[in-house]
Parts: structure tokens; C-alpha cells; sequence
């Protein structure tokens, strides 16, 4: 397979902790310790990173008519933060907008799946980030599907880009003991579309509106 180790450097894998090199990721595909599917060019992989494409499936966050995105409360009654949200869909090759202060969330074309020592940071590739695009996203030890993205044009200009485009990077990093995150429930973890935020399903707001009422 096209992932062999280049032999530059031959690095054991499970030798260090801190940011993994080419040929510690490759070795890792390898082993399908670490999963990145599908990889379609060979090129994705750089020296420290591996670039990631646009997916398929996008929500974009609009203005509406309320005044605000009600973050306090999971009320039956109250306008549910989804809702504040509009899906659409791009076939690979066909273009979506990325227009001026509004946040967008999209899943990248690849699916994922980190061994429970690895932790990911994303950023944008550089050409991206120029053009006024921004996002910070982390990928915790242990998770699996495809990473979701959210960007934000930071700039005054819409920008076009092509479903299947290469626009994200991904860093690996070793811990030096496996993770428990993922052992109890969390909101976002294993999913293949973009998911809406849950900020107002933390189990906090119950706790703090009792400390009000005090």
C-alpha cells in the first residue's frame, strides 16, 4: 500500500509522546491503529500533518427573528438551537459559499477513527486562512467518524470553494496513557454529518439557575 514508511527517519511509534511525524502516521495507517478513509492522493500526507477535504454535508447558522440563540435552556417551550441552523448538501465538485461573519459547519469527506493515546488538532490549510477563513477545532484521544468543522469567514468578501477540496489540516499528537474521555456519554462523538450545537444540554444549567434562586 502506498503508505509505506518513506525511510527517512524510522521512528517506533510507540517510543514518544508530543506531535507525530510522516513516518509515525504512516506507520500507524499501516497498522490501521489509525484510520483516515478514504486517503485519495498520497500527497495528504505532509511532515507533520494530513490534509483533509470538504464533505459533503453542510449547516450554516443564520439570523432570524429572534434576538438571540438561547444557550440557557433545553425548554420544551423555548426555540430549540437547531432550529437557528440551514442544512444543505454538495456533490463533490459542486461549490458552497462561505459568506461574510457567518459560521458554517461542515464534515470533512474523510472518516476517522484516533487510537486512545492520540489527540488531534485542525487547522485551515495556509491558502484558506489568507482569504479571512478561520477555525479551531480539537479531536479528543479515542474518537470516531468524521471530523466535524466549524469556519467562520472572518472577511468582508463571500468565498467559493469546491466540495472534495483539500481545506483542512490535521495534527496528531501522543499522550503517554490511553484516555478515558470517550468511556461516558458525550454529545459529540461517532458522527458522519455536521451536528448543530448542544450548548444547552449541559448538565450545569440546572445546577446554576438553582444557585440564582438562592
Amino acid at each position: 500500500m502506498w503508505f509505506r514508511k518513506t525511510g527517512k527517519t524510522q521512528m517506533n511509534s510507540n517510543s514518544k509522546t508530543g506531535l507525530l511525524i510522516k513516518d509515525e502516521i504512516l506507520d500507524l495507517l499501516e497498522k490501521k491503529e489509525l484510520i483516515i478513509e478514504p486517503l485519495l492522493e498520497i500527497d495528504q500526507v505532509g511532515e507533520i500533518t494530513v490534509d483533509l477535504r470538504i464533505g459533503t454535508d453542510f449547516l450554516s447558522l443564520q439570523q432570524g427573528r429572534n434576538a438571540f440563540i438561547d444557550t440557557t435552556t433545553n425548554n420544551i417551550k423555548s426555540r430549540p438551537i437547531k432550529s437557528h441552523y440551514t442544512q444543505t448538501r454538495r456533490k463533490i465538485g459542486e461549490y458552497f459559499l462561505f459568506h461574510p461573519n457567518q459560521p458554517v459547519l461542515f464534515s470533512t469527506l474523510e472518516y476517522l477513527k484516533l487510537p486512545p493515546n492520540i489527540y488531534a488538532d485542525l487547522n485551515l490549510r495556509s491558502s484558506f486562512g489568507r482569504l479571512g477563513l478561520g477555525l479551531s477545532t480539537i479531536i479528543q484521544p479515542g474518537y470516531c467518524g468524521c471530523a466535524s468543522v466549524e469556519i467562520t469567514n472572518r472577511g468582508n468578501t463571500p468565498i467559493r470553494v469546491l466540495s472534495g477540496t483539500r481545506m483542512v489540516q490535521i495534527r496528531f499528537y501522543k499522550l503517554d496513557s490511553n484516555s478515558e474521555y470517550f468511556n461516558k456519554v458525550r454529545k459529540y462523538t461517532c458522527q458522519v454529518r455536521p451536528v448543530p450545537s448542544k450548548a444547552n444540554e449541559d448538565s450545569e444549567l440546572v445546577k446554576l439557575k438553582s444557585m440564582k434562586s438562592k
